[in-house]
């Protein structure tokens, strides 16, 4: 990254994949901060059930992904497998996420199903960076078109919030006298 702060403060030409790689480590980075410094510890004090309801709530928004599949909003370059790919991986995330959000008052279905999200999303976002890194989506960033932002500024958001729903749920189902006896923070 210093290197490609150089030639950015000398005026150089940076090529697409330099512009992308630095704009998604930047991303990573500073959702990271956000969420370390205002949502963790909110959350972290929150009765569990309200705090995976908001990270529910959060991932109810990844239908948004679909927007790989329209023309016009991307270009007629983007990889079509990587376009699916993320666009249905989203899409499922969102149904779950939403399904969690309407059974909470059923709890047994609600934790299920937050598990799911959480998982189905996660892997999405892996599954979709390694594929993006396979077809050398890095070097063709202009093809995202205005998705551009989705994997700088939202796919950060939604790893940090999934490591952290992950994290939560593993200390929930470990804490003594069982899942609903623990308090998030």
């Amino acid at each position: 990254y210093i290197v490609t702060l150089s030639r950015f403060a000398r005026g150089l030409d940076m090529p697409p994949s330099e512009i992308f790689l630095t704009d998604m480590a930047l991303g990573y980075l500073a959702w990271g901060l956000l969420i370390a410094t205002y949502v963790w510890p909110r959350l972290k004090v929150m009765d569990s059930v309200d705090g995976h309801r908001a990270i529910a709530t959060f991932n109810s928004f990844r239908f948004f992904g679909l927007v790989f599949l329209l023309p016009g909003f991307v270009g007629p370059n983007l990889p079509v497998a990587w376009a699916t790919a993320a666009a249905s991986g989203d899409f499922a995330t969102a149904l779950l996420a939403i399904m969690a959000l309407l059974t909470v008052r059923r709890r047994f279905l609600f934790w299920s199903l937050v598990w799911a999200f959480n998982l189905v999303g996660i892997a999405d976002l892996i599954v979709d960076t390694v594929l993006a890194s396979r077809m050398g989506l890095p070097s063709m960033a202009g093809q995202l078109g205005a998705g551009y932002a989705i994997p700088i500024l939202y796919v950060p958001a939604l790893f940090w919030m999934h490591v952290l729903a992950l994290w939560l749920l593993v200390r929930r189902v470990r804490a003594p006298g069982g899942p609903e006896h623990v308090a998030v923070g």
